[in-house]
């Protein structure tokens, strides 16, 4: 069954609200914010590894995408804290798991068939940066090409934000909360912006009393 598989519409999710479903693997649960495809060709999800739970060794034909929320995800590639952000792009193979558990956002099938860039980042271990055209915003660079701009934003405490939203947008709130449309979004709250979704390309939002820590991705919406 497809989930929230209208592009062309808002979407948002609280995703601590979902009730955990099973995955294949025992230990292993998920809540779905997107599908499409009955054999999950494209799909976001918040998966949850229970503590000493894996997958069998596979490999990503369509790539995987993943922010890790909590605790420590591993694989061939290495041990990833919380606050990681990790791109294994199609063809790549590993067997991930978790030996003290661990909780992330995937998405999976949602990458260029010639991608082949690894990403591999403990945004613990590196700074953020003002960006110079918003004020109240810092930006942790993660990924960017033609297609996408992905990166970790902080907002400032009660600030008021824009952004681009022209090629679509997806938000996942890492701490604290935010408005946006007369919504509150807290911490795991999920929401997808379709392309053109506010005149001139825009859409606003307004930082929380304690501040916005929020993994972005925009851009990518645009060949769908």
């Amino acid at each position: 069954m497809n989930v929230n598989d209208d592009f062309s519409k808002r979407v948002l999710v609280h995703s601590d609200t979902l009730a955990w479903e099973s995955s294949p693997m025992a230990g292993v649960d998920r809540r779905r914010l997107d599908r499409v495809g009955a054999n999950d060709e494209r799909v976001t999800t918040v998966v949850r590894y229970a503590p000493g739970s894996h997958f069998s060794p596979h490999t990503h034909d369509t790539g995987e995408e993943f922010v890790v929320l909590d605790g420590v995800f591993q694989d061939d590639y290495g041990h990833w804290p919380a606050g990681s952000y990790v791109r294994n792009p199609p063809t790549s193979r590993h067997q991930p798991g978790s030996e003290p558990g661990c909780v992330i956002m995937v998405k999976l099938g949602q990458f260029q068939a010639d991608d082949r860039t690894f990403v591999h980042i403990d945004t613990n271990k590196i700074d953020s940066v003002p960006d110079r055209n918003r004020q109240g915003v810092r930006v942790t660079p993660l990924y960017k090409d033609q297609y996408e701009n992905v990166r970790v934003e902080h907002w400032d405490a009660g600030a008021t934000i824009e952004l681009i939203t022209d090629g679509g947008a997806e938000l996942f709130v890492l701490n604290g909360s935010f408005n946006e449309s007369d919504d509150e979004l807290v911490k795991n709250s999920w929401l997808r912006l379709p392309l053109n979704y506010k005149a001139g390309g825009k859409a606003s939002f307004q930082a929380g009393a304690d501040g916005t820590k929020v993994w972005i991705k925009t851009g990518h919406l645009t060949d769908l």
